[in-house]
């Protein structure tokens, strides 16, 4: 462990010039449970920590338009048992409880969540190069190890995948994440926040330096109440998913009308499922019609060696996920 200065903030606005006086070397941190393994690991190295975990924003409220809004340092475990969460949004709270033990869940936070680093071997060894962690020394995984990597969205540069659970339903249904910095209060909505690797894969979204999450805000939906997530992984205990989906279905008589989808473990941010969603709309809520809709997702998909096995894998879980929806629907 390297050495580092601690500092615990009693406002948004003081954790803001805590973090500034290290000029992009300092971090936030709340239930650390990335941060401080990857501390460990010699992968990221902060000058500071900057403790915001007794800041007031762990509230879960209703919004004026009968969305959810979720403070950042609101604990996994929380949100996850929370009634509006529940009641609105149960694909969230599923989420959250496939993603981790109850111990982490205590622990972890919203706004950490959603800043959680790939789990990729080569990225967590700090003796390997990683085009990620030490941009241009390359990518090890593509020849490597990288049977759970990506298949959707990758670059010659990186591979790696986004391991949040929780992210995904929030990609599915337009989650808006809220922040603050030097400039004033911001909202980014959840496509726009992560961002492909492409030749600059050192950069996981496009938060600002120096900025701060204070909260993610969650739509009105009716599709939501009934939507499901759906994580197949390599044991049957918490371990990282090989892949996931968040979908709802709204069908009538026996014709897709609405579908959110969203899949996770595949891409190296949480993948919204467009192509599925646009071939699905107006189409009978059928197996032929599923098969062909995740087909059109699918069609992009450059697996390597060892993780072609995602492609079909995906294509059987979204397939199995609209039908079991829609005969729920029906």
């Amino acid at each position: 462990m390297r050495p580092f200065s601690y500092r615990s903030a009693d406002s948004v606005d003081t954790a803001l010039a805590l973090l500034a006086e290290h000029d992009g070397q300092a971090r936030f941190v709340a239930g650390g449970t990335n941060l401080v393994d990857l501390m460990k690991l010699d992968v990221e190295r902060p000058s500071r920590l900057v403790d915001i975990g007794r800041l007031p924003l762990d509230g879960i409220v209703e919004t004026d338009d009968g969305g959810i809004r979720v403070g950042a340092t609101a604990r996994n475990s929380d949100v996850a048992a929370h009634p509006l969460i529940r009641e609105r949004y149960p694909v969230v709270a599923q989420a959250i409880v496939a993603g981790a033990s109850g111990q982490l869940r205590n622990l972890a936070t919203v706004g950490g969540n959603l800043l959680q680093r790939t789990r990729c071997v080569y990225f967590s060894d700090a003796t390997k190069p990683c085009n990620k962690r030490t941009p241009g020394t390359g990518c090890p995984a593509r020849e490597g190890e990288h049977h759970n990597l990506a298949v959707l969205g990758a670059s010659e540069q990186c591979i790696a995948t986004n391991p949040s659970d929780f992210a995904v339903p929030l990609a599915a249904f337009d989650a808006v994440v809220h922040t603050r910095d030097g400039d004033g209060d911001h909202a980014i909505p959840l496509a726009d926040f992560y961002r492909l690797p492409g030749a600059e894969p050192q950069r996981d979204t496009t938060l600002p330096t120096g900025a701060l999450i204070t909260a993610v805000s969650l739509p009105p939906s009716p599709l939501a109440v009934d939507a499901v997530y759906r994580k197949v992984r390599e044991r049957a205990s918490f371990a990282f998913a090989i892949g996931s989906i968040a979908a709802a279905v709204d069908v009538r008589d026996g014709v897709v009308r609405d579908v959110r989808i969203a899949l996770g473990a595949v891409a190296p941010v949480p993948w919204r499922a467009r192509a599925t969603e646009r071939a699905l709309v107006g189409q009978p809520a059928t197996l032929e019609s599923f098969r062909t809709a995740a087909d059109a997702e699918l069609a992009d998909a450059r697996p390597l060696r060892d993780n072609a096995y995602k492609v079909p894998l995906m294509r059987n879980l979204m397939v199995r996920t609209l039908a079991e929806l829609s005969e729920a629907a029906a």
